[in-house]
């Protein structure tokens, strides 16, 4: 299957169960609303919608594996949401998303017991590939398995957590490959250094954002002098790096 910017993503094992897996994304804006359940419903899995606090609250009681959560929602917003299920003991994934960047609410959205904080604009392949992850540390079966992501000569497999040129890998390390793989999924999309490292190295980490310019020489090195990739790792000066064949 080939994607409209030139990606071909292989799938790597079966759909048979996905569908028995139900996301609840719970966003009152349609346009990101329906793009969220295109994408889920062509990886898989059961999605079911809600536009308002109110619906959202009454969906997830009656039981989804994990809830896409916009903070903004009308009426109830997503903080009460996820304080509310989170008293009633009710243990589903929640994945935040949402358009504010200030870190007092990524605090408040982990303290209220997210699981996860993706902020608008988003990638939906990003987005699928963090419901996969949380899906797999809390346990729950997927038989979709990993997939491989190719631009160009430039191979990425999932399963194998290997990065290769031409057939032969890279012989990425561990960050490395996460950066890579973190900068492919939000493919044209321009990610600051702090999103950067809050994504690859993790909420506590405790260094700076010399780490994710540190990282990105050493990629470059391997993908574009040692393989002779083209120009694929892009500094956007001032703010962040972005992945980008054109």
């Amino acid at each position: 299957m080939n994607l409209s910017d030139g990606r071909e993503v292989r799938p790597m094992g079966t759909d048979a169960d996905m569908g028995s897996i139900r996301v609840l994304v719970a966003e009152d804006d349609r346009a990101i609303r329906e793009l969220l359940v295109h994408h889920l419903e062509r990886d898989g899995f059961t999605p079911v919608e809600a536009a308002d606090g109110q619906a959202t609250l009454r969906a997830a009681r009656e039981g989804v594996d994990l809830l896409l959560l916009d903070i903004g929602l009308p009426g109830v917003d997503g903080f009460e949401i996820a304080r509310t299920l989170r008293r009633e003991g009710r243990g589903m994934p929640i994945v935040i998303l949402t358009a504010r960047t200030d870190e007092v609410d990524r605090v408040v959205g982990f303290e209220l017991g997210a699981d996860d904080y993706v902020v608008k604009p988003f990638s939906p392949r990003e987005v699928i590939a963090r419901v996969r992850a949380i899906l797999r540390r809390s346990g729950m079966k997927q038989e979709t398995g990993p997939q491989t992501l190719r631009f160009g000569r430039l191979e990425i497999d999932e399963g194998a957590r290997e990065a290769r040129v031409d057939g032969r890998d890279v012989g990425l390390k561990p960050r490395e490959y996460a950066l890579l793989l973190t900068l492919v999924a939000n493919a044209g999309v321009a990610l600051s250094r702090d999103t950067l490292l809050e994504r690859v190295w993790g909420y506590d980490f405790d260094g700076d954002e010399r780490t994710v310019d540190v990282h990105m020489r050493r990629l470059r090195m391997r993908l574009e002098e040692e393989h002779r990739l083209a120009t694929c790792l892009h500094t956007v000066h001032g703010f962040g790096y972005k992945f980008s064949q054109a």
